[in-house]
């Protein structure tokens, strides 16, 4: 095991009910100017944003509203956020919504504390020093930002997402209600699931040694994703399964499963080319790219592969031939995503890149050859470019 630091600042508040909480804690930080940042019309007509904004004025808090936050969050609206914050000497910004609204807080927190344009720091031309505070209600148990310190946001010139961490992005508090996620639809839920568990095994498939406590909780964490994604897919309702997958979601993110590894991150980094270029869900092309990474490095190390199939899925290990056991890991990975509903290629996933595109897939995750990607096995060009393939050319 590697020697590593561990400090997750971010308070966590869960349960039932808990976003009226939501000005108790805000004031409590010393702030009194709020941008309550936010998604599509569901979280107003569900009376969610009613309700925090209540909550705001029962504390005293001024606060103003910024919506249309879509999937695959858009540099543009950080933009638009930057700028009311100025204008309206914002001191928090409280994101209500998935993934995708939290990680745009984060970005419009970085790009109002800073001085220069927002994307410089996604660019790495210049690293955030400050921000504006900000918290966290995920009405999705899926991207774990609410604990986590990264971002992802996507520029529409050129439409190249990129991801920035820093510990700058670390929410001052997530408050967590399970009932949230009960209206999510079944195929956002399981992109959801998807992206928790594809969270932990970027983590999780590593050479570093002597790992094993992390690993198991890794596992401990997959097997519960598991069972509850079943639950949850046939009832929407079953509070304990949400809640399971909620905790789970900032579990997966925050750290903790990767503590003491060298971590890889690959297939994050290829899907983000995917939604980048034809805007589909994030967990969806996870699940659609996986099983090709998967295959394409499992030779790097055929026993963490083993003993994912074993632990993870129960499969009986093959003492004669563990590369058969690795193989039906991947397989049983990739028929748990088709039992919930999420593509294990790039046609069931809905596009047919071109030739054209794979190439322009794989410069952007280059970027443009300035870097390799993956720890488990470092991929460049040719190898990133040959996965897309693989993924397309095996659908069937």
């Amino acid at each position: 095991m590697d020697n590593f630091i561990y400090q997750i600042p971010t308070k966590v508040i869960f349960g039932k009910d808990t976003e009226s909480l939501a000005g108790k804690e805000i004031k409590s930080l010393g702030a009194s100017r709020v941008l309550l940042h936010y998604g599509g019309q569901s979280a107003k007509s569900s009376g969610l944003i009613d309700n925090v904004s209540a909550s705001l004025k029962e504390a005293g808090l001024f606060h103003i509203e910024l919506c249309g936050v879509l999937p695959n969050p858009r540099l543009s609206k950080v933009e638009e956020g930057v700028k009311l914050c100025r204008e309206n000497s914002i001191d928090f910004i409280l994101a209500v919504g998935g993934g995708s609204v939290i990680d745009s807080a984060k970005a419009i927190s970085l790009g109002a504390a800073g001085d220069c344009p927002v994307w410089d720091f996604y660019e790495r031309k210049q690293i955030p020093k400050k921000g504006i505070m900000h918290g966290a209600i995920p009405t999705i148990a899926a991207a774990g930002s609410e604990t986590s310190n990264s971002a992802v946001i996507t520029n529409e010139d050129g439409w190249i997402k990129k991801g920035l961490t820093t510990e700058l992005n670390r929410p001052k508090f997530a408050i967590m209600n399970p009932k949230l996620t009960y209206s999510v639809p079944a195929y956002h839920t399981a992109c959801g699931i998807t992206d928790i568990m594809m969270h932990t095994m970027d983590r999780y498939f590593s050479h570093t040694k002597d790992t094993d406590f992390t690993d198991r909780v890794s596992e401990a964490l997959l097997q519960s994703v598991i069972q509850a994604g079943k639950i949850v897919m046939k009832n929407p309702t079953d509070y304990a399964a949400r809640a399971d997958l909620m905790w789970a979601g900032s579990i997966s993110h925050n750290g903790l499963t990767g503590l003491g590894k060298v971590t890889d991150f690959a297939p994050h980094q290829l899907e983000h080319e995917l939604s980048g270029k034809y805007d589909v869900a994030h967990g969806a092309g996870l699940a659609a790219i996986w099983g090709h990474w998967a295959r394409y490095v499992y030779k790097e190390n055929i026993m963490k592969f083993a003993q994912f199939a074993q632990r993870v899925f129960n499969v009986s290990m093959n003492f004669e031939n563990p590369e058969a056991t690795a193989l039906e890991g991947i397989e049983r990975t990739e028929n748990y995503f088709r039992s919930i509903g999420m593509p294990v290629n790039l046609k069931e996933l809905g596009i047919d890149p071109s030739p054209e595109d794979y190439h322009d897939m794989a410069e952007k995750c280059t970027y443009f050859g300035k870097r390799t990607i993956g720890g488990f096995q470092v991929l460049e060009y040719k190898d990133i470019k040959a996965i897309y393939q693989a993924a397309r050319a095996n659908a069937q």
